[in-house]
């Protein structure tokens, strides 16, 4: 037996199977830098459009909260159903810091509404609406939070022509309530 031969087969065999396992950690490891970016977009979209579909429905048990037999529980069930749950844990698992933080923050909001709906506010009551415009400005906040780091540009209220993100300046019940006696 020629022990060259072997000796040859063995070593570019070895150095073969070590070239392409070398590729394919590379190419892994720079799939796993861009699949970081793409998981974080689709968490912060996924968070945010959970909590709008959640949103909606409370917005939906507000319009007539006599017609719902058990307030509370189809209040929980409106986060529930909307996938806020599983969508903030994704967003905790993903997000950049300030994104969590932010997305926190909003769903705190949202939790608030929900209790005030839960409570029996009518989208017209003021329980409704003070829970509202600090939810609109989390909601609000996180999108900025995202932006800034998704794309590094900076968003504020005065590019829609609004005076804050709460919407305290387009609400009609919050200029009412500030306009003098008499006007």
């Amino acid at each position: 037996m020629d022990w060259g031969t072997l000796v040859a087969t063995v070593s570019g065999g070895s150095i073969a199977i070590a070239g392409t396992m070398l590729a394919d950690f590379l190419r892994r490891r720079h799939d796993d830098g861009l699949s970081v970016g793409t998981r974080r977009r689709a968490a912060y979209i996924e968070f945010i459009t959970a909590a709008g579909t959640c949103h909606t429905r409370l917005r939906h048990i507000a319009q007539d909260p006599a017609a719902e037999p058990d307030l509370e529980t189809v209040t929980r069930a409106a986060l529930s159903d909307a996938g806020i749950y599983e969508a903030r844990e994704r967003l905790f698992i993903d997000a950049a810091a300030d994104v969590a933080g932010a997305g926190q923050a909003m769903f705190e909001q949202l939790r608030a509404l929900q209790r005030a709906v839960a409570a029996g506010a009518t989208l017209r009551s003021p329980a409704f609406h003070d829970a509202y415009h600090p939810y609109i400005g989390a909601v609000w906040a996180y999108r900025v939070a995202v932006r800034e780091e998704l794309e590094g540009r900076s968003l504020s209220p005065a590019a829609f022509g609004w005076d804050g993100w709460d919407g305290t300046d387009r609400c009609p019940m919050c200029r009412q309530a500030a306009a003098p006696p008499g006007t």
